[in-house]
């Protein structure tokens, strides 16, 4: 398994990438939390990154109702 990444998460539409990417530092900055230049998450506390997780997890359901929510009014 040398080389591969050990997560089984995968994008259903891959150009979201720089869309969640962008949604992750925005998230942070709003929490205050730094996120590290180098990309190891590994020395930050689990406390921040399950808040980070949390956060991104929630504008995303947000977002989604919306789009549902506007896709459900008939003119």
């Amino acid at each position: 398994m040398a080389g591969q990444s050990r997560s089984s998460n995968s994008l259903v539409v891959p150009q979201a990438s720089a869309a969640l990417d962008q949604m992750k530092y925005e998230v942070a900055q709003e929490l205050g939390i730094q996120i590290p230049q180098d990309g190891y998450y590994g020395y930050m506390a689990t406390r921040d990154t399950g808040a980070l997780g949390g956060y991104i997890t929630r504008k995303l359901v947000q977002i989604a109702e919306q789009q549902l929510a506007g896709s459900n009014i008939r003119h």
